[in-house]
């Protein structure tokens, strides 16, 4: 995937995801240092918001925060439910790009309107709905996006949410955040083996595996949006728990960073069991066909994001499918009109 060929150059999908490095380069970490003091007495994170702008840039964070063991509990859940929660000890995080998505807006007001306090606001717009609930929304950098699937902008929410951890530790990014660019460059361009983007456009469901920090659900959802393919996102070992009854020979499963641990039963089950193809993304060789990425340690599910994103846009045009102009799809999944 690359702009200067014409077949990928015209789409606004492939233009915002290709902005992404640059996105990466702009962030300022030291914006979220203030959420970061209030969380000393908090403790507790709550992030939500609807789909894209709540997939990987919360459930990143959940695991960086549990894997650094920090002292500060991360959760995140889709508005609706999270307002059936008692949320008034926590920092509350609303994140919507369009800043006028029904449930995350109903909810600030909700919170608002309850006397627990108003929550802080996530977009990529200013003067929206969401900025008049919360007590203080940070804008993105990225704009707005014109491709329905969104791209760019959940790298930056990420990045903030990410940063809020960073500022609680005390630590300093500067470095890995000067080298992610040119990483992610890489990852968006990097060319996809012709049998893979194949195998995939030939499937009938196209299966995700992988941690649970939002990289392979959200590339989950983006399938449907770039490809118009049916997907699955199969958390942990779901791939080998009952659902390999209903697999089928041409479908096609993509392991994000696939655990030393899991490999065998992936084997034994999916490959001999149902005869389908197992496809890693990893940054290191592994016993299934791997699209082998660069490696960038701990900022490493950026990497895998943006190489998921690159290997959709082949399939996608393989299928010759216009990505930016889905049937149903809609940029506002359901917008606020009150």
């Amino acid at each position: 995937m690359n702009l200067t060929d014409v077949q990928y150059a015209g789409y606004a999908l492939v233009q915002e995801m290709m902005q992404t490095p640059d996105v990466v380069r702009e962030f300022n970490p030291r914006q979220t240092r203030v959420i970061a003091l209030d969380l000393q007495t908090a403790g507790k994170l709550f992030l939500t918001g609807e789909g894209s702008s709540r997939l990987f840039p919360a459930k990143n964070s959940i695991r960086k925060a549990l894997t650094w063991g920090l002292d500060l509990s991360v959760f995140t859940e889709g508005a609706n439910q999270s307002a059936l929660y008692d949320l008034s000890r926590m920092i509350v995080f609303c994140a919507s790009n369009s800043g006028r998505t029904k449930e995350v807006i109903e909810l600030a007001k909700d919170l608002a309107a309850s006397g627990k306090g108003k929550p802080y606001g996530l977009s990529a717009n200013q003067n929206t709905l969401l900025e008049k609930e919360c007590k203080k929304t940070f804008i993105l950098n990225c704009g707005w996006e014109n491709a329905v699937a969104a791209t760019k902008s959940v790298v930056e929410q990420a990045l903030f949410y990410e940063s809020i951890l960073w500022n609680i530790r005390g630590i300093d990014m500067g470095i890995e955040l000067t080298h992610l660019p040119g990483l992610l460059e890489e990852a968006l361009t990097m060319p996809i083996s012709g049998e893979i983007v194949k195998l995939a456009a030939n499937a009938s469901t196209i299966y995700f595996a992988g941690y649970n920090d939002g990289v392979a659900e959200e590339l989950t959802l983006k399938t449907n949006e770039i490809t118009r393919k049916k997907s699955d996102y199969l958390e942990g070992t779901y791939a080998v728990h009952g659902i390999e009854e209903v697999m089928e020979k041409q479908d096609i499963v993509f392991v994000i960073d696939p655990m030393d641990e899991e490999i065998e039963k992936f084997q034994e089950v999916l490959i001999k069991g149902v005869g389908l193809n197992v496809i890693a993304i990893a940054d290191r060789e592994t016993p299934f066909t791997t699209i082998r990425v660069p490696s960038a340690g701990e900022m490493n599910p950026y990497i895998f994001l943006c190489t998921g994103w690159n290997l959709l846009v082949e399939i996608g045009i393989a299928l010759g499918i216009n990505p930016d102009k889905p049937t149903r799809a809609r940029k506002v999944g359901n917008e606020f009109r009150g």
